[in-house]
């Protein structure tokens, strides 16, 4: 049985579909329905929306629990999900199936644009980078395929091939400077690094040089905790005077991991203060509890009095986290997009050979704010736009959190937006659509 203190927010590496069964196939020692059943006990007593649930619950309807815990979810629940136990193991160990890259349609959908490649992957080690284009597929132009996916008559999935170890295809990737390379990338099993990028860049403020450290992070997860480590080793030896904290694809983790991480940041300013408290249901209302700032696993702290965090819809749960929590005692300057709106999380339930991950209790920062439910709003609005590789300058997210150290202002082509972190206005700005985490992560991060 998983050890339910530990705090699993949301998956952020692929794994496998829903699972085709029939209703008298077994989990374990479960038939469907039994398991079905014990979901729903489950959900009535520790779910935080359990008084919403639906009085009557047929167990014999649903195939497995993933469609089970589908159908049960309140309307204000995008998050609750469930994985086999398979699925689980793979996640605690950063493992994903793949070639290793994320992406997105390029705007005209004649192309993949790569938003980030996991450094294991066949994809990277093949030349594949961020700012890249995968313009085609075994001799076929990307402009045929994406149409095809249009119109329904076949699927990204399916043009990249199947789940086997060994797959190879062959691809045509266009670079930001125009040329084009032809490659070939295999499928393997990965295990992602959830830090993609570190940099230290130079910037003169208020008239002084000063080292900004640029911190590019994907996912709060056990691997993170040495990552973290590695990344602000760097930043103490080259002595950085401000930080730029990029988690603009971060869907969220251990909640362990961002009390590292934010305490590496703020350091002595956070020493003995309110991290994060739990609240849960009225059923549950003995396990609320209040978490204190600590390094944990985490070694050097910068002790830095301001960070510039750039964020999009993609930004969430432990990555909200990290903001929510250091804003009573840091500045805390968000850059680009509202964030997804996850001020919740779950403890992971086993039930027969599944996990689930049913919303168990909201989070509070230390002057009890966590109603940010629509998202924590941008202090300098930026739409997100892949101009290429990490820290190159032409990134519109970064040149404004770059811009805004040098200013202490945002540029004159962001407006500045309420702030609705302590309960304010909500910003005027519209980022782009919410991802719904719970279909999976493999559509939340376009994962191949």
């Amino acid at each position: 049985m998983y050890i339910k203190s530990l705090f699993v927010a949301l998956i952020s590496i692929s794994l496998s579909g829903c699972l085709e069964t029939d209703d008298d196939v077994t989990y374990g020692q479960c038939s469907a329905p039994d398991a079905n059943n014990r979901l729903y006990d489950f959900l009535d007593d520790e779910y935080f929306w359990y008084g919403d649930l639906a009085q009557s619950f047929n167990p014999e309807k649903h195939s497995d629990i993933k469609e089970a815990l589908a159908s049960l979810r309140v309307p204000q629940d995008r998050f609750s999900f469930a994985m086999t136990t398979a699925e689980y193991d793979d996640y605690q160990k950063s493992v994903f199936f793949g070639y290793g890259f994320s992406h997105s349609a390029t705007e005209n959908n004649d192309g993949l644009k790569i938003r980030y490649v996991f450094e294991e992957g066949s994809a990277a080690q093949n030349g594949l980078r961020r700012g890249d284009t995968i313009v085609g597929v075994e001799g076929v132009d990307m402009a045929t395929i994406l149409s095809q996916v249009a119109a329904g008559t076949t699927t990204l999935n399916t043009v990249f091939g199947p789940n086997e170890a060994g797959h190879t295809i062959d691809v045509e990737i266009l670079k930001p400077d125009g040329s084009i390379i032809d490659t070939q990338f295999s499928k393997g099993s990965i295990t992602a690094n959830t830090v993609m990028a570190t940099q230290v860049k130079d910037v003169t403020i208020a008239g002084e040089a000063k080292k900004v450290g640029y911190l590019v992070f994907d996912s709060f997860d056990s691997r993170s905790e040495q990552e973290l480590n590695v990344a602000f080793d760097e930043f103490a030896d080259q002595n950085i005077d401000e930080m730029i904290l990029d988690v603009r694809y971060n869907g969220g983790g251990l909640i362990r991991v961002a009390k590292q991480l934010s305490t590496q940041i703020a350091g002595d300013e956070v020493e003995n203060e309110v991290f994060v408290k739990y609240v849960h249901n009225d059923k549950q209302s003995s396990r609320d509890q209040t978490s204190y700032f600590s390094l944990g696993a985490g070694f050097e702290k910068m002790n830095l009095d301001r960070v510039i965090v750039l964020t999009t819809g993609g930004s969430c749960s432990a990555s909200e986290l990290v903001i929510n929590a250091l804003d009573p005692f840091v500045e805390v300057v968000i850059v680009g997009e509202n964030t997804c709106g996850k001020p919740v999380g779950m403890y992971p339930e086993e039930i027969c050979d599944h996990v689930v991950f049913a919303i168990n209790f909201q989070t509070q920062n230390a002057v009890g704010f966590g109603d940010y439910f629509d998202g924590l709003s941008v202090d300098c609005p930026v739409n997100d736009v892949v101009t290429g590789d990490w820290g190159v300058d032409s990134d519109p997210l970064l040149a404004e959190g770059l811009y805004y150290l040098a200013n202490d202002s945002c540029s004159a082509s962001a407006v500045a937006s309420p702030q609705n972190r302590n309960g304010g206005a909500k910003a005027k700005f519209i980022p782009s659509p919410p991802v719904d985490f719970s279909k999976g992560p493999i559509k939340a991060k376009n994962l191949l």
